[in-house]
């Protein structure tokens, strides 16, 4: 596994978080230590800035990442204004398909709304796991129709709701969002101005 921190404190946490890596790798199939030493050679753990972009408009994705902790943010920049459409948080994972495999530019941002910490899988890497072990494919398979099930509940939730139902639902499914997540960041994510989402929050404290 690939260290990319900048001091001993980040490659102590580091280890740590091969150790969390392993325990998965143990709770998906049965693996002898050396595969999972093996498959782990192929991971990179990436430390990350906040406000720093893993991905901009234009550029070719062709990573898998998987939060270990953090935030990301995805958004889209309409005439200039920036427009949030997910956020990404621990055990989620970004991968966009079609800019990898067919080599499409992204038209949207990631950003780390927090200090955060990622496993990185180059596209090569990635096959190259799967070829050697099937049951990780099969179970990522598994995880990306879970995710893609849980994005349109999401997107059906936001066409059919009004603003303050879609707050409702942040409240109940995502709380750790507003802790995570500043004010004006959860507004573009809801549809609405800050100053909208403010008075939301107001109407929905006083019932």
């Amino acid at each position: 596994m690939k260290y990319k921190g900048e001091t001993t404190e980040e490659v102590d946490k580091h280890i740590s978080i091969r150790e969390e890596i392993k325990t998965c790798f143990e709770e998906i199939g049965s693996f002898s230590v050396a595969q999972i030493n093996e498959a782990m050679e192929l991971i990179e753990i990436k430390t990350m800035k906040k406000g720093e972009h893993l991905l901009r408009e234009g550029d070719i994705s062709a990573k898998t990442y998987t939060i270990i902790k953090g935030c990301v943010r995805q958004y889209y920049l309409v005439d200039g204004i920036e427009k949030t459409t997910f956020f990404y948080t621990e055990g989620q994972s970004i991968y966009s398909p079609n800019s990898a495999a067919e080599r499409i530019p992204a038209k949207y941002y990631l950003s780390c709304v927090e200090y955060s910490t990622l496993s990185v899988l180059t596209l090569e890497n990635q096959e190259a796991m799967y070829r050697k072990f099937p049951v990780l494919e099969s179970a990522s398979r598994v995880s990306l129709r879970e995710e893609l099930h849980n994005y349109q509940e999401m997107l059906s939730t936001y066409i059919t709701t009004n603003p303050e139902d879609r707050y409702l639902n942040l409240l109940k499914y995502r709380p750790e969002l507003l802790n995570r997540v500043p004010q004006y960041q959860l507004a573009s994510y809801l549809g609405v101005t800050p100053e909208s989402l403010s008075r939301i929050r107001k109407r929905i404290f006083l019932k």
